[in-house]
């Protein structure tokens, strides 16, 4: 179940809902007015850990080496 962004074009609230499937992530309505007259944003991905793997990545990669001793 993702969590979408959305941006409401009455209020000009931004706003994060929870969509329990695809048909109904084009019919939410604002969560402070109520008006339908929403968009979804194009969201970033995030992933847990994802910088210290690319460090733990890095430290491992230099020419020659498997990485393995």
């Amino acid at each position: 179940m993702p969590i979408y962004e959305y941006h409401c074009n009455d209020c000009n609230a931004d706003f994060e809902q929870l969509v329990f499937s695809s048909s109904q992530a084009d019919r939410v309505p604002c969560s402070k007015c109520g008006s339908t007259n929403v968009e979804r944003k194009v969201s970033s991905v995030a992933s847990a850990g994802a910088s210290s793997a690319s460090s733990a990545a890095a430290a491992y990669s230099s020419c020659g080496s498997s990485g393995f001793s």
